[in-house]
């Protein structure tokens, strides 16, 4: 009664609303800069159930955004320090954390555990994946999304609506997208919208309000301004999926690659010799590393600069965070190029390891 006084007086909720919430089972995919705020505020609602699945873990770079982390989560699995920190909060709920990542393998087993689904991922092959498991699995997805400044907020496949396929697709026109890390984020962006995703959960769950199903709400943070377009149900799009999906459990992600053999830290990638160092970020990324010969190829314009990599040497290529180095990777191989490899760290970490490295050469 007392942690969840507030709720119970309000008419709307009432002690039979809260029974509700507390019977509730919510999935949460990924614990990053939207997941964080929609947990904490499921949390301390009293949800009964909740699922958080990320494979990540917490770097510096987090910080700026994702709050549920501190110092001490740095280089800890984002789920299980996420779990650490909500259990703290509320420790009258079931919290549990899934250390992997979703593929069409384990979606669909998760989702059938949990009542509603909730997207706080920051790529397009991840959010179809989500949608197609969502719609075989018949469970509504509140979906969030952000860029720079501006955000999204919508709810699919509530009550036979809309999903997201309705809205994009197709996914081949979106794959080259940017995500905050490659393009930046307004720091309290993910805040906004993932609190206006955890208040469709909770709409949902207390059946109150109106829920944004066949809506796309459209917020500008430096505007302070938003927007709402209607999202019109397109059968075609679910029907696919629902005749796809006796095959669904045997797709492969798009760009499926094993490249962990391709895959180095930067303290291994500097013991080795005979070796290019290829930064594939754009020309204007910081910060820039200094006193180390390092080739430029912007993954942007991979295939056009295909000259300027040793075949003679192994190529380690690195980014802003080792998501559009491993991408890199794929494609080099994809071109027959073999020896090349991608440094996991982001980098800041690769920044401070490589000063150490001259530093103790002088």
């Amino acid at each position: 009664m007392n942690r969840y006084s507030r709720h119970i007086v309000l008419s709307e909720i009432g002690q039979t609303g809260q029974d509700k919430l507390l019977n509730a089972k919510v999935l949460v995919i990924g614990a990053g800069g939207l997941g964080c705020p929609i947990l904490q505020y499921l949390t301390a609602a009293g949800v009964g159930q909740i699922g958080i699945v990320d494979f990540d873990t917490v770097a510096l770079s987090n910080l700026q955004r994702q709050v549920l982390f501190g110092t001490s989560s740095l280089g800890l699995n984002k789920a299980e320090a996420a779990k650490a920190r909500l259990t703290d909060l509320n420790n009258s709920i079931v919290i549990t954390a899934y250390p992997i990542q979703l593929t069409y393998q384990n979606a669909l087993s998760l989702f059938k555990q949990y009542d509603i689904i909730v997207d706080g991922t920051d790529n397009f092959e991840t959010r179809y994946l989500i949608n197609d498991a969502a719609i075989i699995s018949n469970k509504p997805v509140v979906f969030g999304a952000i860029y720079k400044f501006e955000g999204q907020v919508s709810v699919f496949n509530y009550n036979n609506g809309p999903s997201y396929r309705c809205l994009f697709s197709n996914q081949q026109e979106h794959t080259q997208s940017g995500n905050c890390e490659d393009v930046g984020v307004l720091g309290i962006l993910p805040g906004i919208i993932g609190c206006m995703q955890a208040n469709e959960v909770l709409k949902i769950i207390l059946e109150i309000g109106h829920i944004l199903s066949g809506k796309l709400l459209i917020y500008n943070a430096l505007q302070f301004k938003s927007s709402i377009l209607k999202i019109n149900k397109r059968e075609e799009e679910i029907n696919k999926v629902l005749e796809e999906q006796q095959d669904f459990e045997s797709k492969q992600r798009p760009f499926a690659c094993d490249t962990h053999a391709n895959q180095i830290s930067i303290i291994e990638a500097l013991t080795k010799a005979n070796i290019q160092f290829i930064d594939v970020r754009e020309l204007n990324e910081l910060p820039k590393i200094e006193g180390l010969s390092i080739t430029s190829i912007p993954l942007s314009d991979l295939e056009n600069n295909l000259n300027k990599i040793d075949l003679k040497k192994e190529n380690l290529l690195f980014c802003q965070s080792g998501k559009r180095s491993k991408q890199a990777v794929i494609k080099l191989k994809a071109l027959k190029i073999e020896q090349c490899y991608f440094i996991k760290e982001g980098i800041s970490e690769i920044k401070i390891h490589l000063e150490k490295h001259l530093n103790h050469d002088r």
